[in-house]
């Protein structure tokens, strides 16, 4: 199967969709499917490249989740990161962009205790794109806590964003190993 044909992307798109019920990866083949969207963005898929993502989570600390988030366009998850950088300045971001819970902004990264206090949570009022988008942005924000050994707090994100699992069959074991 020629990976790069724009008409075989419905074929690999339904692979991912396979990978993910059946507890199988093929990091290959889920890269080609976001080099595709790189070449047709009228294409993009979120809930397939959330799949991706969570994929490549499970074969952590291997680098597979770096190469596919290098490979999305930074336009759909650009919030998630500005998120992050402001959260590791420790530095509350403006009211209203997210809600951010209870959290403490003074903790140590050096000690491998202090996570990014704060989860995103958008409102309903956010343009279409954005609200589509969320669950990269998300899985982002759980990526950037399992690569930075903030387990606890990935945990607890992740039982609070339950449904970015849904089809993807032993996740969480995965996870562990």
């Amino acid at each position: 199967l020629p990976r790069y044909n724009p008409e075989n992307l419905a074929t690999l798109e339904r692979y991912v969709e396979t990978q993910a019920k059946e507890n199988a990866y093929d990091l290959e083949a889920n890269l080609a499917v976001l080099k595709l969207y790189q070449f047709n963005p009228a294409f993009f898929q979120t809930g397939v490249t959330a799949q991706i993502l969570l994929k490549a989570l499970t074969n952590l600390p291997h680098t597979d989740f770096t190469l596919c988030k290098c490979m999305i366009d930074q336009a759909h998850f650009h919030l998630g990161e500005v998120k992050f950088c402001v959260s590791s300045l420790k530095i509350p971001p403006k009211p209203g962009l997210w809600d951010l819970g209870e959290g403490d902004f003074s903790g140590s990264a050096e000690g491998g205790t202090s996570a990014p206090p704060f989860f995103p949570k958008f409102s309903l009022d956010l343009p279409k794109m954005q609200q589509e988008e969320r669950p990269i942005r998300q899985i982002l924000y759980l990526g950037e806590l399992l690569e930075t050994c903030h387990f606890q707090s990935f945990w607890q994100a992740l039982d609070e964003n339950m449904e970015l699992l849904e089809g993807i069959t032993g996740f969480e074991d995965s996870v562990r190993k």
